[in-house]
């Protein structure tokens, strides 16, 4: 494919990596009804797939779920469900304070104008809250989401369930998870992921983060092998759920520039050598049980920094949607397809819970430290309102 078929134009919006190259990996989760269409985005070499999920509609048609950037290469394998399945009708965007995700709705709309557009309500955007049109999205075809999932046109189909808004001060969290009845799928946001313990297939295309978080040192230059790889990604998952879990150990950065100067790679794409990262022998311990064998997880920042603003307001949409047959959870990040029920998918919000019935969420706290700290801050400057007791 030529390097056009990846182009995204309108990086500097959300200035993430890999800015304005995006490759699109796309995946059937339910033979001829369910597909993902997985990116890459990240900060400082701390990579995670992104993801959009597209399902068949009955009477020919197609619902798409969180849109990723609609490169040439992406468009081009939307257009082939298309051609099998019929044109792309829904686009729904399930998230209100999700920037990463809201950026992609309009460019995408725009590729796809005779599809219907649904939005979760109390949408809002920053630094300034501008109407949505200002963000592209196409006015006369942009719907706010009702309350009441039956008086939508895809209603036979889908069920879904609203969360929040959730007050953070000057603005909110809110997600809408939906249940695809055909398939037992449900399809959520950013409320829970599964960590695999090996790179997804998207984050592998381009190895080099990988291996800059393999490295033990500045000096260090890491061979492009499964080991390495590996050992890069369950770094980078630590850094994405913790920014600095506590098998990082204090960075003295006399000594970070000191080395730089002995990197073997010291251009701009090796951040000139500065390497400001020491992990402790054991750090995978920390990573083991972030991933806890692949169990259902909400991060660690809705854990300490949003959910614990509503706990009653949670759980009660926890509960309407485990009352829901799914066989499987599709998040827009890390593991694209997770094989569990309503059960597991209430085990995992129990830290909201005093006295939880069964809990599987064996977190080390000291890798919470650093979230706490911010919560900390947040609260005494008035920015978070107070934390709520448990249920």
């Amino acid at each position: 494919m030529h390097p056009k078929d990846f182009s995204w134009p309108f990086w500097p919006a959300v200035p993430l990596y890999p800015y304005g190259r995006r490759r699109t990996l796309r995946h059937e989760v339910v033979p001829d009804r369910v597909w993902t269409f997985d990116q890459l985005q990240g900060i400082l070499y701390v990579v995670v797939p992104i993801r959009m999920t597209i399902a068949k509609l009955d009477a020919g048609g197609l619902l798409v779920y969180a849109p990723v950037a609609p490169t040439p290469e992406c468009v081009k394998l939307v257009r082939e469900l298309e051609t099998k399945h019929g044109r792309v009708k829904y686009i729904i965007l399930p998230t209100i304070s999700g920037l990463e995700h809201k950026v992609f709705v309009g460019p995408f709309a725009r590729k796809f104008p005779q599809a219907q557009v649904f939005v979760a309500p109390h949408q809002w955007s920053f630094p300034l809250n501008l109407p949505l049109s200002w963000l592209g999205f196409p006015p006369k075809r942009t719907h706010i989401l009702p309350e009441n999932s039956s008086k939508t046109p895809f209603a036979d189909q889908f069920d879904y369930a609203m969360l929040g808004p959730i007050d953070l001060g000057r603005n909110g969290f809110g997600e809408v998870a939906f249940f695809y009845k055909r398939s037992g799928s449900l399809l959520v946001t950013d409320i829970v992921v599964s960590v695999p313990e090996n790179p997804p297939a998207i984050v592998q295309l381009d190895p080099y983060p990988l291996l800059f978080h393999a490295k033990d040192s500045a000096s260090d230059l890491r061979e492009d092998n499964w080991a390495n790889r590996r050992q890069g990604w369950q770094r980078i998952c630590l850094f994405a759920f913790y920014f600095q879990p506590s098998k990082l150990s204090a960075i003295n950065w006399s000594n970070v520039f000191s080395e730089a100067k002995t990197a073997p790679d010291r251009s701009l794409k090796a951040y000139f050598g500065l390497f400001p990262f020491q992990w402790q022998a054991d750090w995978r311990r920390s990573f083991d049980a972030l991933r806890g064998n692949g169990r259902l997880l909400v991060a660690p920042i809705l854990q300490t920094l949003i959910l614990n603003r509503a706990p009653r307001a949670t759980l009660d949409w926890v509960n309407q949607i485990a009352s829901w047959d799914f066989q499987r959870i599709i998040p827009c990040h890390f593991q694209k397809a997770i094989a569990v029920g309503p059960e597991q998918f209430r085990q995992a919000f129990s830290f909201l819970e005093k006295q939880p019935e069964c809990s599987n969420y064996p977190l080390p706290q000291e890798d919470f430290q650093l979230l706490q700290e911010i919560n900390a801050g947040l609260q005494k400057f008035g920015i978070l309102p107070p934390a709520q007791d448990k249920v």
